[in-house]
């Protein structure tokens, strides 16, 4: 049996955290590693424990989740972030993407919810929530940002790659983009591989945004 996915929560209220914690203590997979209610807390334990995920809270006292990711997620060997968020945390959300976030959660989603999305990202995939993300991310996209680095470009990148990454863009899965694509989800998903490798993104946050900043998705 593989070893439980160790698990950071980081939010300033006491309940959200307890609500998590109470869950995971009847899931095997899942291991409470330890929890911080402020953004300096959650960069000291992230540093100590070296959890696998942390579930991060974006509005706090003092350090914000924001600055927290960006530091939590610095360096060789860091955890994957889950940013908690609300549908109007949309001016957070554009940080964090640039932070090294892996996805995005909503406050009110079912705590199951939660649980299956820390497994999506501890697998290294990352959560994209349709209705959410998607939108957030077009609109960050189109956004001028004046420390924006300039696009990497598709320099290498193959025809068919140039389609998937369109479809990441759109926010589709691999077994979507297998269909759209008439191939296997085993292909679509090394494609999706490739392209981590070619474009240098850690993760499927990452190919969202350049599909927006190279113009292939909408």
């Amino acid at each position: 049996m593989n070893p439980p996915i160790r698990v950071l929560l980081v939010d300033d209220q006491p309940l959200v955290r307890a609500g998590l914690r109470v869950l995971m203590a009847d899931t095997p997979d899942l291991e409470v590693a330890g929890e911080a209610g402020t953004g300096t807390q959650a960069v000291e334990l992230a540093r100590d424990l070296r959890p696998d995920v942390v579930v991060m809270d974006v509005r706090m006292p003092g350090m914000d989740g924001i600055e927290a990711t960006r530091i939590v997620t610095a360096g060789p060997g860091a955890p994957r972030v889950l940013v908690l968020t609300t549908f109007d945390d949309d001016e957070y959300v554009y940080g964090a993407l640039r932070s090294g976030a892996s996805g995005f959660l909503v406050k009110d989603m079912a705590l199951d919810d939660i649980l299956a999305a820390i497994r999506v990202v501890a697998a290294g995939d990352a959560l994209i929530a349709p209705g959410v993300t998607r939108r957030l991310i077009g609109e960050f996209a189109a956004r001028p940002d004046p420390v924006r680095r300039p696009s990497r470009g598709l320099d290498g990148v193959t025809d068919r790659e140039r389609e998937v990454l369109t479809l990441v863009g759109r926010g589709l899965s691999n077994g979507e983009i297998a269909e759209r694509l008439h191939i296997s989800t085993a292909t679509a998903k090394a494609h999706v591989a490739r392209l981590f490798s070619k474009l240098d993104a850690r993760d499927r946050v990452q190919l969202v945004i350049l599909a927006y900043e190279t113009g292939l998705a909408p």
